[in-house]
């Protein structure tokens, strides 16, 4: 186990899924003495692997940390590993501070902050994004927002584990609005993305060459470049799942209603994950909606055998 460097001290990490892993295994090698807390007992072996070490409960993980990091789903998650029997609130230190990288709606976000906060410590919105390998190299973009507190006690961890760290603002919230702005087009892209590699199966192209043109032309996009080498493998082992898009576009549609305000490419990109989950494919990678795609049509695409174990966040 490393040593912790001056001003480091110990954190937690609460989800120890592909992202949080990568996230605890970061600040391990940062300094920090890292607990971990995962539903699965092989998560929380593999942060012993990387010098880390497990806990029982997120109580168990958070007692003593000066950052408790939470890698999980949604709001709900969030508000149980906060707040629900063995959770981790009462048990972090006063002026310690909550880092939440989970992606939800800007209301939830303010209202878990509000909640944490009356009880004397603090919360920074920090939703995630990089992927797997990103987390695992400490290379993250992350957003942030909330109280200078927040961020003078954040920093040491949030520079373990970024690349790029945005200060939104003053209030949790804005970074969760940020994010659904990002989930927006990230998931209107990958459904552009597996549409268009689709239909040039229909027209009889080879796929790999549609890849190579497409990414030195116009129509490129980071997610037809990131994405549709999955396609191209056949692999669609979950490193970001169906079924978290069908979530975070469902929040944008919420949002939407909730302002009166259109968002008809999201609208049709939800349906799109939808049906991919409903055929069976929601715990596979999203690059599935490709394989929808073609189960629809009748174009033949590569595949092969896929992992069962689905991702935990974005």
């Amino acid at each position: 186990m490393s040593t912790p460097r001056e001003g480091t001290g110990k954190a937690a990490v609460i989800g120890l899924g592909a992202m949080g892993l990568g996230m605890a295994s970061s600040l391990v090698r940062g300094g920090f003495d890292v607990a971990g807390y995962d539903v699965t007992g092989a998560a929380v072996d593999r942060l012993a692997a990387a010098g880390g070490r497990g806990s029982s409960s997120p109580a168990d993980a958070a007692h003593g940390a000066n950052a408790v990091v939470s890698v999980v789903v949604n709001a709900a998650q969030t508000e149980t590993i906060l707040f629900g029997e063995g959770g981790c609130a009462a048990a972090m230190p006063k002026g310690a501070v909550f880092i939440s990288c989970a992606t939800m709606a800007p209301d939830a976000a303010r209202a878990l902050a509000a909640r944490l906060e009356v009880q004397g410590r603090h919360y920074l919105d920090a939703p995630i994004s990089g992927g797997a390998k990103r987390a695992a190299e400490g290379a993250l973009t992350i957003l942030t927002s909330g109280s200078q507190a927040a961020y003078d006690r954040a920093r040491p961890a949030l520079g373990a584990m970024a690349q790029t760290v945005h200060e939104l603002g003053a209030e949790p919230g804005i970074a969760a609005a940020f994010k659904m702005v990002n989930q927006l087009l990230a998931g209107v892209h990958i459904a552009a993305a597996c549409e268009a590699i689709t239909f040039a199966g229909k027209l009889g192209l080879d796929l790999a060459k549609v890849y190579a043109v497409i990414t030195q032309a116009a129509g490129n996009s980071w997610m037809f470049e990131n994405r549709i080498p999955h396609v191209l493998d056949g692999d669609y082992a979950p490193l970001s799942a169906v079924n978290i898009f069908t979530k975070d576009l469902g929040i944008v549609m919420d949002m939407g209603r909730a302002s009166n305000f259109p968002v008809p490419m999201a609208a049709t990109a939800l349906q799109l994950f939808t049906m991919t989950s409903a055929a069976g494919m929601g715990s596979d990678d999203d690059a599935s909606v490709a394989r929808f795609y073609a189960r629809t049509t009748g174009v033949s695409l590569p595949d092969k055998h896929q992992t069962d174990e689905p991702p935990r966040c974005l």
